[in-house]
């Protein structure tokens, strides 16, 4: 690829996964940075290969292994869309290689990051439940209308995704509802109401609903609905292209060469 030693080295984890292959592509088309090493579950059949090859196509002399620390140890970023426990443990032995942590990770748990937080001590740790810019720009949006509007507007969250989505409401739709409770000066679990099923009486007031809709191919779509009476205000980004979110981990993972150790979310990479 003809990119000297001093381009930052990525591991990307979950490498056969819809992400993980998406994000294999953007770094090696990107030209600012090396696929030094590729991370998959042990017992997965791709360990041991190589890795263009696992994928369909030539080979490019990275062999997927189930070894993350001895892949990490090569490492100045590791990005990591995959599971709660997985990331849980990448996420010290990233800190522990001083390697940038890029989480796109999604459904983790209070205790999960608890534990993020605390290897963050050591190294910098990226998380979004978003990597996006448009999606970062509507958390931004959505702050300052929830501000400027009083509890005569409802909101309500709407997300959509494709049938293999695991969890719900999406992470970016936490993100939008947070971000929505900040500018009501509230914390999002004081204010959420999850999905409405039966007789739940009627809507509460100043309360931030949700709502998840699962099916076929669709990469993601977000709605935040201030509805009063008489008027709506609709804020919405539709991602027609998984290639989004793996170009702001990439930058992510560029950005935090040169930061403090510490947790960072993709408003601070954007600059927004």
């Amino acid at each position: 690829m003809g990119m000297s030693e001093d381009t930052p080295g990525i591991v990307v984890t979950g490498v056969s996964g819809r992400m993980g292959q998406m994000l294999v592509r953007v770094i090696r088309e990107s030209g600012r940075a090396r696929l030094v090493g590729a991370v998959e579950r042990a017992g997965h059949d791709w360990i041991g290969r190589d890795l263009g090859e696992a994928m369909g196509g030539a080979p490019i002399g990275v062999t997927v292994t189930d070894d993350p620390l001895q892949a990490f140890a090569r490492a100045q970023a590791v990005i990591d869309f995959t599971a709660p426990a997985a990331t849980v443990e990448f996420a010290a032995l990233a800190a522990q290689a001083r390697a940038v942590h890029v989480i796109g990770t999604t459904g983790l748990s209070d205790d999960d990051l608890a534990r993020i937080r605390a290897a963050a001590r050591h190294a910098v740790i990226i998380r979004a439940g978003n990597m996006s810019l448009g999606v970062n720009l509507l958390v931004q949006l959505t702050r300052k209308v929830a501000a400027a509007l009083d509890e005569d507007w409802d909101i309500e969250i709407v997300e959509a995704h494709h049938r293999h989505k695991v969890d719900a409401p999406s992470g970016t739709a936490l993100m939008l509802g947070e971000a929505a409770a900040e500018g009501r000066g509230k914390p999002l679990q004081d204010l959420r109401d999850p999905a409405r099923e039966g007789i739940t009486g009627p809507r509460q007031r100043g309360h931030i609903g949700f709502a998840a809709i699962r099916g076929g191919d669709v990469v993601g779509e977000h709605d935040v609905i201030f509805a009063a009476d008489g008027e709506r205000i609709v804020l919405r980004h539709v991602a027609t292209d998984r290639a989004i979110f793996a170009r702001g981990a990439l930058r992510a993972a560029l950005w935090g060469q040169d930061k403090k150790p510490g947790e960072y979310d993709m408003l601070d990479v954007l600059g927004l």
